[in-house]
């Protein structure tokens, strides 16, 4: 028999919900080829079709009603069943579980955790490092308390601002940097020459970071020569290639500054040049303590049930908003 995945249940409720598969998949940050995809598997695996697609808005056939209910009752019973789960090993130490992007997760969250630490007092973290989209589903999927994340207006987090709050917690550069010659200049200087071009430590396709650097490269009013010869989805190992001399690598500040003040790493920009960098946010948000979904199509009840924060979370929420007024 075909495996059948709670998130075919929680996609199929939104569909249900929002009587359209491409506010669904939105709203369930997928492709809408991929959420399409998902609600087959799990009309496969309950052998009949669970959506009229005869008609627009999107309606349900008997048999996708009757799954409809039953999806809230499965759902309803694991999400309680996880928060009793997981109140055996959190609540009582009160461990605040972050969902970060690798990058982040390498080079902003350790110093920040520090600072914490120090002004804001002890905390207990529990780190969860994923790949940008992964760590954006664990916040949705309510499977973390907090989640920290790179922004810009060019690649904007699609998140319901009715169900979620951020707060900045400071700015990020982007720039490329490379590895010093004997003399101390760039072993590789851009814009490089269309017959020479400079060799480029790029990031794999799909990574946030090299939409960022796509972006640079776009907007740039100088025309730049590379080569690529290595990439990879992790700043951390672009950083350990561009300090053997490999290339060229667009970097996160926070990721070499200490490569820079011990002059390992160098900017592989020509004096005075301006436009070759980015900046982001970087900021952190939460499920609002309380909230209401969306009411069921047609009806009149709120689905949703408040959600309760641990008390350190909580805290440490208050603390993060009274500082970001002060800046």
């Amino acid at each position: 028999m075909l495996a059948m995945e709670t998130k075919w249940l929680e996609d199929f409720v939104s569909l249900a919900e929002t009587r359209s598969f491409s506010r669904s998949a939105q709203l369930r940050h997928v492709t809408q080829p991929a959420f399409s995809r998902r609600i087959q598997s799990l009309e496969a695996w309950a052998g009949t079709d669970l959506v009229d697609r005869s008609s627009y808005p999107t309606r349900l056939t008997p048999a996708g009603e009757t799954l409809y209910d039953q999806s809230m009752e499965v759902l309803q019973s694991l999400q309680t069943t996880r928060a009793m789960l997981r109140g055996h090993t959190s609540a009582a130490q009160d461990v605040i579980e972050f969902a970060v992007p690798h990058t982040l997760a390498f080079t902003f969250f350790p110093a920040w955790v520090s600072s914490l630490r120090e002004t804001f007092g002890p905390i207990k973290s529990r780190l969860i490092a994923l790949n940008v989209h992964d760590a954006v589903m664990r916040m949705v999927e309510g499977s973390c308390d907090l989640l920290i994340a790179y922004y810009h207006p060019s690649q904007p987090f699609q998140l319901d601002a009715d169900r979620y709050e951020m707060v900045s917690l400071g700015e990020e550069v982007v720039a490329p940097y490379v590895k010093p010659a004997s003399n101390g200049a760039p072993l590789y200087q851009l814009p490089g020459r269309a017959g020479q071009p400079l060799p480029y430590l790029g990031y794999a396709p799909g990574a946030y970071l090299g939409q960022m650097v796509e972006l640079i490269l776009k907007q740039s009013n100088t025309a730049i020569h590379f080569d690529r010869v290595y990439e990879t989805d992790m700043a951390e190992g672009l950083k350990a290639m561009a300090l053997e001399g490999h290339g060229i690598a667009f970097l996160p500040h926070s990721a070499v500054k200490k490569e820079l003040r011990a002059k390992r790493l160098v900017s592989a920009l020509p004096p005075d040049t301006r436009g070759l960098d980015i900046t982001m946010d970087v900021r952190v948000y939460r499920e609002k303590p309380v909230f209401k979904e969306s009411t069921r199509a047609g009806g009149s009840s709120p689905r949703g049930t408040p959600a309760v924060p641990k008390s350190s979370a909580q805290a440490l929420w208050g603390y993060l908003v009274a500082q970001s007024a002060r800046r």
